[in-house]
């Protein structure tokens, strides 16, 4: 017993055959920030035989507190997060097949990308793309884990389609989504840290097949206030969600429910328009922005923030106008940071 995986093997809920099985499974993993890292690196060391690597961004020196494939000569050089992962994780288990998709991945990418997946995994920073995969995995029928973080709070969740509530039943009951994202308040790496354990744990799980031993329920915790909770969540399912109900339209593969950007002829200025209007509370961004030390006004109607580069004007129902830039996606790395 001392080969590589000795002391997984010697684990007895995997043993050697739940080993061969891992070599055999294929996971797709969107994001490669700090849920991203933490998920490929586990994975990869436990012996897994595919991994998919999506990511549209590259690495930035506020990654590396927590980011943990990435280094200092990675941000330096702006390389890709998905290329700069694939590299690292090479170095470490050269037997895994890792392959990098640098790309703001849309629906008609991410139904191609995941058929041939065992599982999804969600290491993203934003809901519109979690509801995607959502619906990509129901449409597909393969589980998926929903992790997310922001200051030392975190949650996780498997989605079983066709068993579980999914994550638009939770989105609309509340359940899911804080309104806050890393750039407004911030993140400890312990937080990371904590999600991506449970996320890799379950995902194990499902990859050897032990079905019986999954958590089952949406775990919440903040770190920092001591506190953890694991909800059953059952009840929340609905009949007559679009994208698990009796009669599945999965709403968010249709581009016409995703966020639209549109660049503004002669005006150096991008437009972002979320599916669905949104009430932002411009006072609370006010407040976050120039607790940032970041120039902000604010009138009844939009608050306008400078950020070095780029200046951008928020209107109160989500609408945003990003100055300085003819890139969509550039712009939408904003929308990001604010609404997530």
């Amino acid at each position: 017993m001392q080969g590589r995986y000795s002391r997984q093997e010697l684990f007895s809920p995997i043993g050697r055959e739940g080993q061969r099985k891992l070599k055999e499974k294929h996971v797709l993993l969107v994001g490669a920030g700090a849920l991203g890292t933490g998920n490929a690196e586990a994975l990869v060391r436990a012996g897994i035989g595919r991994l998919t690597i999506i990511d549209r961004d590259y690495v930035e020196e506020s990654n590396l507190q927590r980011q943990q494939l990435y280094s200092e000569e990675d941000s330096r050089l702006a390389v890709p997060k998905a290329m700069a992962a694939q590299q690292r994780l090479a170095a470490i288990n050269s037997a895994v097949t890792v392959q990098a998709e640098v790309i703001d991945a849309s629906y008609a990418e991410l139904l191609e990308l995941a058929e041939e997946a065992d599982l999804m995994i969600d290491a993203t920073d934003n809901y519109e793309t979690r509801l995607m995969i959502n619906d990509v995995a129901h449409q597909l029928g393969i589980p998926w884990i929903y992790g997310a973080c922001t200051g030392s709070h975190g949650m996780v969740f498997v989605i079983l389609p066709g068993e579980t509530p999914c994550l638009r039943c939770l989105w609309e009951r509340g359940a899911v989504g804080s309104g806050y994202t890393c750039d407004t308040a911030g993140i400890i790496g312990p937080a990371a840290t904590h999600v991506v354990s449970y996320q890799v744990t379950e995902a194990m799980k499902i990859l050897v097949e032990d079905w019986q031993a999954l958590n089952g329920k949406l775990i919440m915790f903040d770190l920092w206030k001591n506190m953890h909770k694991e909800i059953n969540v059952n009840k929340v399912k609905r009949k007559e969600c679009p994208t698990c109900g009796e009669s599945p339209v999965y709403p968010h593969l249709s581009h016409e429910n995703l966020t639209k950007t549109s660049v503004l002829c002669g005006r150096n200025t991008v437009q972002i328009r979320p599916a669905e209007a949104r009430k932002v509370n411009l006072s609370e961004l006010e407040q976050t922005f120039a607790g940032q030390g970041y120039p902000v006004k604010r009138n009844p109607y939009m608050v306008t923030i400078h950020f070095p580069l780029h200046r951008l004007a928020v209107f109160h129902d989500g609408r945003m106008l990003v100055h300085g830039t003819n890139d969509q996606a550039e712009a939408k790395k904003y929308y990001t940071k604010l609404f997530g």
